[in-house]
C-alpha cells in the first residue's frame, strides 16, 4: 500500500484520488486550526522552519526507511523548486492573518484560487464566455460576504488569504501540469526544505525590519521572532509536521492520480472541514452571510473547473 501511494504513476486512478484527497484535507484543516490555536503562543516564522525541519525528519529518516531512495529525488529540480516558491507564498500569507481571522473566513479566501486559474486562463488569451466570467464574478462575491470589508472590524490582513488563493492556484497548476511523473515523497521533501529556509530567514530578518515597536506589538505573529517555545507550541510544531506531511502526501498523489476538474468538487470538503473545526475548537459559529459567501465561493469555483473541463475535453477531440 505504502509502495503503490508513494511511488510516481502516469495512469489515473478516481477512487484513489478521491480517497486520499478528503484524508488529506481533513489533515491540512485540523493543522490549520491548531496553528490558530497557537498563534498567540509563537510566531510565524518559528512555527514554519521548526514545523518544515521536523517534516523533513518525518520524510528522511522514517519513509526512507520504508521506501527506494529514488522516491527522494526529483527528476526536475527546477520545476519542484518553483513548485515549492508558490507553496511557501500560500502558506505565509494564508497563516499571516490566522489571529485576526476565523477559519472560514481564511478557507474562504484560500478557496478563491480556481477563480483565479480561471482568470489566468481570459489573461492567456483562452477563450471564456459570460457564464465563466459571471461566475467569477460571483465568487468573488462570495469572498466579500465571507471577508465583510464593511465591517467596523475589517482589516486588510483579511486580504492575506485571497493572496494565498493566488499562490496555490499557481502552485496547483505547476502540480498537475508539470511534476505529475515526481514522487509525491519528492514533493513534499523539496517543498519543506523551502519553507524551512524561508522561515530561518525571517526569523533572522525581521528583527531588521523599520517597523515601529507598536506594530510589532500589533502583529507580534508576524513581525516577532524571540518568542520561547513552550510545551504547547512543541506539542503543536510536531502534531502539525504530522498532519502537514501526511496531508500534502495525499494531496499531491491526489492531484497526479487523477484530473484537478474531476477532484474539484471533493477540493471544496476543505471549507466543510475547517468552518466545522472553527466551531468544536473555537465556538466560531458562522453568520448566515459567511455560511452564503462560502457557497458562493464554491458555486463559482465547480462552475469554473467545470467549464475548464469541457474546454479541454473539446481540445481533446478537437485533435483526433
Amino acid at each position: 500500500m505504502l509502495n503503490h501511494l508513494f511511488q510516481n504513476s502516469n495512469d489515473d486512478n478516481p477512487r484513489l484520488a478521491v480517497t486520499v484527497m478528503l484524508c488529506g484535507l481533513l489533515c491540512l484543516s485540523l493543522q490549520d486550526a491548531l496553528i490558530k490555536m497557537a498563534s498567540d503562543k509563537t510566531t510565524l516564522w518559528q512555527l514554519q522552519s521548526f514545523r518544515a525541519l521536523v517534516n523533513i525528519f518525518f520524510v528522511w529518516t522514517i519513509l526512507k526507511r520504508l521506501m527506494p531512495a529514488s522516491t527522494l529525488r526529483p527528476k526536475r529540480v527546477g520545476i519542484v523548486v518553483m513548485r515549492s516558491v508558490f507553496q511557501v507564498g500560500a502558506l505565509t500569507l494564508f497563516f499571516g492573518g490566522a489571529p485576526f481571522l476565523s477559519l472560514a473566513q481564511m478557507a474562504g479566501g484560500l478557496y478563491t484560487f480556481p477563480l483565479f486559474v480561471g482568470l489566468f486562463g481570459m489573461l492567456l488569451g483562452e477563450s471564456v464566455g459570460p457564464r465563466r466570467i459571471f461566475a467569477i464574478i460571483a465568487g468573488f462575491a462570495g469572498t466579500l460576504l465571507v471577508l465583510r470589508p464593511d465591517a467596523q472590524d475589517y482589516s486588510l490582513m483579511a486580504l492575506m488569504p485571497v493572496g494565498a488563493g493566488f499562490c496555490y492556484a499557481m502552485f496547483v497548476v505547476t502540480t498537475r501540469r508539470f511534476c505529475r511523473d515526481e514522487s509525491p515523497l519528492a514533493l513534499v521533501l523539496f517543498a519543506n526544505i523551502t519553507i524551512a529556509t524561508v522561515g530561518l530567514a525571517g526569523m533572522y530578518l525581521v528583527p531588521w525590519l523599520p517597523v515601529s515597536d507598536a506594530q510589532r506589538l500589533q502583529y507580534p505573529f508576524l513581525l516577532t521572532v524571540n518568542e520561547p517555545l513552550v510545551l504547547i507550541v512543541v506539542l503543536v510544531i510536531l502534531s502539525c509536521s504530522l498532519l502537514n506531511t501526511i496531508g500534502n502526501l495525499c494531496l499531491s498523489k491526489a492531484y497526479q492520480s487523477a484530473d484537478s476538474s474531476f477532484l474539484a468538487p471533493f477540493d471544496y470538503s476543505y471549507l466543510l472541514f475547517a468552518t466545522a473545526w472553527g466551531v468544536i475548537l473555537f465556538a466560531d459559529i458562522p453568520q448566515f452571510s459567511t455560511v452564503m459567501g462560502l457557497l458562493l465561493i464554491a458555486g463559482a469555483g465547480l462552475f469554473v473547473a467545470w467549464r475548464e473541463h469541457l474546454a479541454e475535453k473539446s481540445k481533446i477531440h478537437g485533435g483526433d
